[in-house]
């Protein structure tokens, strides 16, 4: 399965994502990102299994949707995808589902806990 994560603001959220991509068996992984975070993101090694989306969560909503469903049109293959949005605001949360029902994808939120990756 395909993990889509957002990394965003939160303190400790990146490590949660970080954990994710490490510890899970993903065929591939997509990091959504705002663009204040472009330059950072990429320092990380969990970034380095990833394809990244950059995207201005400044603008409306539907334009920002717009854009995602236009980015992950030919990504995202299987009719589902694990999803994590321990990361981010609400907007953030709100835009990047949408865009993956949009598609038409379905969603499985998923966490890491100390006992491992859980589908909730």
């Amino acid at each position: 399965m395909e993990l889509v994560a957002l990394v965003s603001s939160g303190k400790g959220t990146w490590g949660q994502v970080a954990g994710l991509v490490k510890r899970g068996e993903w065929e591939k992984v997509y990091l959504v990102c705002p663009n204040y975070v472009k330059q950072r993101i990429k320092t990380f090694d969990f970034a380095q299994k990833a394809e990244l989306f950059f995207f201005d969560f400044d603008k409306k909503m539907k334009d920002v949707i717009a854009e995602m469903n236009k980015k992950f049109k030919n990504k995202i293959q299987g009719p589902e995808v694990s999803l994590t949005i321990a990361s981010g605001t609400g907007k953030e949360h709100m835009a990047l589902i949408s865009s993956l029902l949009k598609l038409p994808v379905g969603v499985r939120f998923v966490v890491l806990t100390s006992e491992g990756i859980l589908e909730l």
